[in-house]
């Protein structure tokens, strides 16, 4: 194992906290798993394969919860910002690999760690201080309660440090909402699987983070060399430079919604016809106020949006008062979705609202408006009625959505079974068709049926239903880095392989995906070997993306998961999309996974062989 001070990129050092006990070490960063799996998620995944049993509760204090970044976190590459939460999923049960931007990350790896390696329950709630060497377990009971907002501007006061920058769950992870979240720098979400509940099951509010040191690079002149190539190719793509940056990954409702994609009313249309009022264009022409980019960041895709005049007060917020602000940020384009066309409201300054109150609560918007559809689905059939919601739960209701998004997060009313996620809710209710989604997480914002690559790519996710982890819209839609038919089967169990595996890699060296419209792995390698010293190949960093995605999937294993959950909902597998351009269309997964498994090496029944293991070195 290399000693601390000789690592370059990692910093060498992990902080492990016992919140039962109130213990806090630092250890040497294991540097044998770092070079095979090299930071962020494919480190976290290892660590939490090797020190914990699969099988228990996310919510018990055996669940373990690991803050990750990469080498290149930190660094000024291209969009050096993400971190990575690894844990059980409150939500799916599953592995899952949550990652947020902002400047919290890079701060971590300032105060000298890789990672932070949660274990435990505190015995109150309680916060993090991180001050460089300096680590404190504090008591936090007088932020319980308090929204992500309030957490932060009460935080900072207390500590005397202006500069900190904050993690922290809100009311929806003290009460446990299985779809919760972590937010740091107030808008940055690590989103998915119910991070936040798990972090609000042991008791922590926040961990509070202010780092004075830098990273170290082995080769800082062949390190900057491949920065400005990076920098280059970035200033070519018209999705880096030009429509991310102009509009914001909104910029998709149009373009989607024009392929008849843009899964609608609990996916039982695929086209929106409000699709324009939602959009990013008119997000840019009417309601933004600057783009916002996250530490070392080129493409800067964050919107600050407004509610000016009456909007502001469009819509009551009761137990919020603060949320009658005039500005904050967002919608991207995936809140944006499951808030608005997934729940049929075409009403531009609710999914403004609904997003602040989203980000200042701690809930994962995707889940959330795709839980809250699911909800009017059952209104709409008569499973529910007006006596058991309280409000009425109409498609299109912006005052529905709003008034949920507050009991959802304080499991008020009905807000408590919403807050149970769309999957549990729906079955306890009796209608399991309902829900959209697989491993107990809802889809993102791409009809499966319309897209075909998209539809495998969600059913073999290790996290559950996600797009990050495949994006096979880049190809399907967006001809990136070739046009494929959305349409046909042909062909996308290699590239959702291909973009699977990818993904993993990008994870884990702590760059965010969004670089991977303009530059791929070719350019992201001069940059990760001269700041760490160890000299990749292209071949051992696809290969790494696979150790991790096989790792993950061995992981789901042990926690029981098998391939008889690769599948989709009987509305994508049997119902054909009735209008629009993808009329007619079902997901043909059949067609897709055999050869997927094939290509994977994996056995016929999607359990992973002997043979890949000892390949990948997962004997």
């Amino acid at each position: 194992m290399s000693a601390t001070n000789t690592m370059h990129g990692w910093t060498g050092t992990v902080l492990r906290v016992n919140l039962t006990s109130g213990s806090i070490t630092k250890e040497p960063l294991n540097a044998e798993w770092a070079r095979d799996y090299v930071g962020g998620r494919g480190l976290g995944v290892k660590y939490l394969y090797e020190e914990m049993d699969p099988s228990v509760d996310p919510l018990s204090p055996e669940n373990k919860m690991i803050f990750a970044t990469g080498p290149l976190t930190g660094t000024n590459a291209s969009c050096g910002s993400r971190y990575m939460v690894v844990t059980k999923g409150a939500l799916t049960n599953a592995v899952t690999t949550s990652n947020s931007g902002g400047f919290w990350g890079p701060e971590m790896k300032f105060a000298g760690y890789d990672m932070i390696i949660l274990e435990g329950k505190a015995a109150q709630p309680s916060y993090l201080w991180i001050y460089d060497d300096r680590v404190e377990l504090r008591d936090a009971t007088h932020l319980w309660g308090k929204t992500v907002w309030q957490t932060e501007e009460a935080l900072r006061a207390e500590i005397g440090v202006p500069d900190s920058i904050i993690a922290s769950i809100g009311p929806a992870g003290e009460n446990l909402v299985r779809f919760a979240c972590i937010m740091n720098d107030l808008h940055r979400a690590a989103g998915r699987s119910g991070v936040g509940a798990v972090m609000g099951s042991k008791n922590l509010k926040a961990i509070a983070l202010r780092g004075t040191g830098g990273v170290s690079l082995a080769d800082p002149q062949a390190y900057m060399e491949g920065q400005w190539a990076m920098k280059e190719k970035l200033r070519q793509s018209p999705v880096t430079a030009e429509g991310l940056p102009m509009y914001g990954t909104e910029v998709l409702v149009n373009v989607i919604n024009e392929h008849g994609a843009l899964p609608t009313r609990n996916h039982q249309q695929t086209v929106f016809d409000e699709a324009e009022n939602i959009s990013g264009e008119t997000l840019t022409e009417t309601r933004l106020v600057a783009n916002k980019a996250c530490f070392s960041c080129t493409i800067a895709c964050g919107r600050v949006s407004t509610l000016p005049g009456e909007a502001s007060s469009k819509y009551s917020v009761t137990t919020n008062p603060q949320n009658w602000k005039i500005a904050g940020e967002g919608p991207e384009y995936e809140a944006a979705w499951a808030m608005g066309s997934e729940c049929g409201v075409g009403d531009l300054d609710a999914l403004i609202k609904a997003n602040w109150l989203c980000n200042d609560l701690g809930m994962d918007s995707i889940s959330f408006g795709a839980s809250v559809a699911a909800a009017m689905e059952l209104f709409e059939k008569g499973v529910v009625g007006q006596n058991e919601t309280e409000i009425p739960l109409e498609f299109g209701s912006a005052e529905a959505l709003i008034a949920m998004a507050e009991k959802t997060a304080y499991r008020q009313g009905f807000g408590d079974a919403v807050a149970e996620g769309s999957k549990r809710m729906t079955e306890t209710l009796g209608r399991p068709e309902f829900f959209m989604g697989v491993r107990g997480q809802e889809f993102a914002a791409y009809e499966a049926r319309a897209i075909q690559g998209m539809g495998l790519g969600y059913a073999t996710s290790n996290r559950g239903a996600c797009h990050l982890k495949a994006y096979t819209v880049a190809a399907e839609i967006l001809g990136l880095p070739r046009q494929m038919d959305p349409r046909a089967t042909e062909e996308k169990a290699e590239i959702t392989k291909v973009f699977q595996d990818a993904t993993s890699t990008v994870d884990a060296t702590g760059l965010c995906q969004f670089l991977t419209f303009g530059v791929g792995l070719e350019e992201m390698l001069p940059q990760l070997s001269a700041a760490t010293g160890v000299a990749y190949t292209l071949e051992e960093l696809v290969h790494i993306g696979e150790r991790i995605w096989n790792l993950e999937r061995l992981w789901n294993e042990r926690a029981g998961f098998t391939g008889k959950d690769d599948t989709l909902p009987k509305r994508i597998l049997e119902e054909p999309i009735p209008s629009g351009p993808a009329k007619g269309e079902v997901n043909r997964l059949g067609e897709m996974l055999p050869e997927y498994y094939e290509l994977r090496g994996w056995e016929k029944d999607g359990k992973i062989s002997e043979a890949k293991k000892k390949e990948l070195g997962l004997e």
